[in-house]
C-alpha cells in the first residue's frame, strides 16, 4: 500500500535534542573532553565579561561552535550558525535546545573577538593536555621538532615601500613587476606582520607567517606551538624555545630533519641536557654536526621514524583546521587561531585514543 505524502506537524514534542544524537558518534566523546577542559577555564571567562549589562553568547557555546568549524571545515562563520540551525547534532554539541535561537553570524563573529585571545588559548591549550597526561598519553622523554608556512591574508599589491605615502593614483593598480622587494624595505599596509618568505629555492615567495610545532613521540600529540613572523624567526629558535619550556631537569630526546643539523642548535640542545636526533645533512660545509656517537645508538632510529609523523599535524591543521590560508590579520590573532586549530587537532587525537567510557 502506497504511503501518503502528507505532513502534519506536532503541536508538542515529547523528545529532547539529545534523543537525536546516536551514542556512539564520535562527537560525544569530543564533547566531554571540551567540557572538562573548559571548566577550568571559569575564572578565565569571568574576567573577560562585566558584571552588569546585557547577557552575551556563553563563552563555552562560542568555543564549542569554534571547535565544530575547525573539525567539520566550515569556511566562514555565516555558514557555521547556518548549520547549527538546522543540524541537530550541531545544535547539541554547542549546548542549544531544540527551541533554542540561533545568534545572528554578526553577533558570533563579534563575540568571539575577545576569545582569540593567546593567553586564554594557551590556558585551554594546557588544560587539554592535562587531560592526555592524566590518560598517561605522553611522552615525557621523546620529542620532535618541525616548522611551516601558512599564507597571510593579504596580497603582493598590498605589499609596499615603508617610506611610501600612497603616491599610488586612486583607480589604478601598482604595478610592482620589476621591483626588488624586501622585508627590510617593504611592508604590508593591511597586515604588517606579515613576511615574505619563501618555501623553498625556486618557489614563489608570499606574505605568509611561521608556525612550529613540539609533538612527543608516544601518541603524535602537539604539546607547544609558537607561530611567528615567517623570516624574522628561524625554526630553530622557536624549536629551542619549546624545548626550553619543557618540564623538569631529566635527560630527553629531539627529532628533526636535516634543517635542524647545524653545529649551533645541537651544540645548544647539548648544553639543555637534550640528544639531538637530527637527520645527518652530509652536504652541508663542513659535513654534519652528529657523529656515530650519537648516529649509532638504536633510539636515533626510533626517532628518525617518529619524528615524520610530526608532518601530520600541519597536514590536518592546514587541510581540515583552514590553516592553508590564515584568515585573520596581526600576530596575536593569528597566533590565537593556530593554538586553537591545534587544540582541535589534540582533542581529536585524544578521543580516538581513549574509550569514552574512560573519559
Amino acid at each position: 500500500m502506497r504511503g501518503a505524502d502528507i505532513s502534519q506537524p506536532s503541536l508538542f514534542i515529547s523528545r529532547t535534542i539529545e534523543d537525536f544524537v546516536p551514542a556512539k558518534h564520535p562527537l560525544r566523546a569530543i564533547r566531554k573532553l571540551i567540557d572538562e577542559a573548559l571548566r577550568e577555564l571559569d575564572t578565565q571567562f569571568n574576567r573577560l565579561y562585566a558584571d552588569e549589562g546585557r547577557e552575551s553568547v556563553a563563552p563555552e557555546r562560542l568555543i564549542r561552535a569554534s571547535l565544530l568549524q575547525v573539525l567539520y571545515t566550515i569556511r566562514s562563520e555565516r555558514q557555521l550558525v547556518e548549520q547549527i540551525r538546522y543540524n541537530m547534532l550541531y545544535r547539541w554539541f554547542v549546548g542549544l535546545e531544540i527551541e533554542d535561537n540561533v545568534w545572528h553570524h554578526a553577533t558570533f563573529s563579534k563575540n568571539r573577538e575577545r576569545l582569540l585571545d593567546e593567553a586564554l588559548m594557551s590556558r585551554l591549550f594546557q588544560s587539554v593536555l592535562k587531560i592526555a597526561r592524566r590518560h598517561h598519553l605522553l611522552s615525557d622523554d621523546h620529542f620532535s621538532v618541525d616548522g611551516t608556512l601558512i599564507d597571510a591574508w593579504a596580497s603582493h599589491k598590498s605589499f609596499k615601500p615603508k617610506d611610501d605615502d600612497n603616491n599610488t593614483p586612486t583607480g589604478k593598480e601598482r604595478n610592482f613587476h620589476n621591483e626588488r622587494r624586501s622585508n627590510a624595505t617593504h611592508q604590508s599596509s593591511t597586515d604588517a606582520d606579515a613576511e615574505l618568505m619563501r618555501k623553498g629555492k625556486g618557489m614563489e615567495a608570499r606574505l605568509r607567517y611561521g608556525v612550529h610545532h613540539l609533538v612527543e613521540n608516544r601518541n603524535h600529540l602537539i604539546v607547544d606551538v609558537r607561530t611567528a613572523k615567517a623570516a624574522s624567526v628561524h625554526e630553530r629558535e622557536a624549536a629551542l624555545d619549546m624545548l626550553g619550556n619543557i618540564p623538569g631537569e631529566h635527560h630527553i630526546t629531539v627529532g628533526g630533519d636535516k634543517g635542524f643539523d647545524t653545529h649551533d642548535f645541537v651544540g645548544q640542545c647539548r648544553n639543555m641536557n637534550i640528544t639531538p636526533h637530527v637527520a645527518c645533512n652530509t652536504e652541508r660545509p663542513g659535513g654534519s654536526a652528529l657523529d656515530e656517537r650519537t648516529t649509532r645508538h638504536a633510539g636515533y632510529e626510533i626517532s628518525q621514524i617518529k619524528r615524520k609523523m610530526i608532518e601530520t599535524t600541519f597536514g590536518w591543521s592546514k587541510h581540515y583546521g583552514g590553516l592553508r590560508r590564515m584568515m585573520y590579520r596581526g600576530l596575536e590573532k593569528v597566533s590565537a587561531r593556530v593554538m586553537f586549530t591545534d587544540i582541535g587537532f589534540n582533542v581529536l587525537r585524544i578521543s580516538n585514543l581513549v574509550p569514552i567510557e574512560a573519559l
